[in-house]
Order: structure tokens, then sequence, then C-alpha cells
């Protein structure tokens, strides 16, 4: 594993690091080398024993990708207001072949909320070291993780009146992790 970029990381205040998504072992890989008290979404699904057990008692937040849940918004919103960073995938789900997906509006909400900074990251590799769809890791391959600059949150927003505010700001977000 090789970590790029972590100059880029703050070593004070609450950002939400935006990353793609290719493996499980994005997050352990992200937040490994991060010198804060990471907080991590994770897919609702993914907390039954004994997985559940494990990722709740690492900062991580179960989220219902189906519908927005006021709870768990608060509930980040909370842990940001704490002075914690949060780790969120903007694609919403792992890739299927690497490459960078849509933003989904989420990342723009939680933004637009929290008026917080962006730290983007790229992880290139680990959809093949254990992409979707692969039950046994590839022992040997190199998984890189690259961390921008951070972005301040007045960068992203384009305002209230833009009708699309959210969609903006998620496409904003992938386009600062895309040209890492």
């Amino acid at each position: 594993m090789e970590i790029k970029g972590a100059e880029n990381i703050p070593s004070t205040d609450a950002f939400i690091l935006a990353s793609n998504h290719q493996s499980y072992f994005d997050p352990p890989a992200l937040g490994c080398k991060l010198p804060r008290n990471l907080h991590y979404f994770a897919r609702d699904s993914l907390f039954f024993w004994p997985l559940g057990f494990l990722i709740r008692n690492l900062n991580s937040i179960p989220v219902n990708r189906s519908q927005l849940d006021i709870a768990t918004l608060k509930r980040v919103l909370k842990v940001l207001q704490s002075g914690d960073p949060i780790l969120v995938f903007p694609e919403g789900t792992r890739s299927p072949d690497g490459h960078l997906g849509r933003g989904k509006k989420g990342i723009g909400l939680l933004l637009a909320k929290s008026h917080k900074d962006v730290l983007p990251a790229r992880i290139m590799g680990g959809n093949k070291v254990l992409g979707k769809g692969m039950l046994i890791p590839r022992i040997g391959r190199k998984l890189v993780v690259t961390y921008g600059p951070i972005i301040r949150f007045d960068e992203l927003d384009p305002g209230k009146s833009d009708t699309q505010r959210y969609e903006t700001i998620a496409n904003r977000v992938l386009e600062a992790i895309n040209k890492i």
C-alpha cells in the first residue's frame, strides 16, 4: 500500500473525506494513516453479526441508501460539530469496474447542511485487490491512496438559488476526486 498527499490531511477541525469506492478495503485503507478519529458511513445491511459488531465499534454509522434518514443526518452533523471527520463515498457503492461513477445527491445535501470542507481522496488498485464480486483478496496487488488538497465548502456550493444545488455540489466533489 502506498499513501500520497498525507500532508493535505487537516490536523484539526471537522471535514468530509470524500473518496471513490472500489473495494471493502477502502475504509480501512483511507483511515489507517489518518491521524484523526474518523467516522464512516456503512450500508445498514452490513450491521449484522459478526461484521456488524466490528464495524459498529469502528465509528461506523448505518445508512439506508434507499431513502433519506433524518436521524442518520442528525447523527452525522453531530459528529462533524464535535470536530471529527467522516468518510463518505459520493458514488454510494463500490464501482464494478474501478472507474469513477456518478455522485449521489446525498453528499451535496450533507455538505449543504454542514458547511464543512472536503478532503478529496482517490484510491487506485482497490478493484484489483478485492473488487466487486471477488471473494478472496488478491495478495501482492498494489493499492494507492492519494489525498488531494482540501476544498473549501464555498468553492463547492453554487448557492441556494441553484435548483440542482445538491447535484451540483456532488458533481463538483466527483470532479475533484477525478483530478487526483
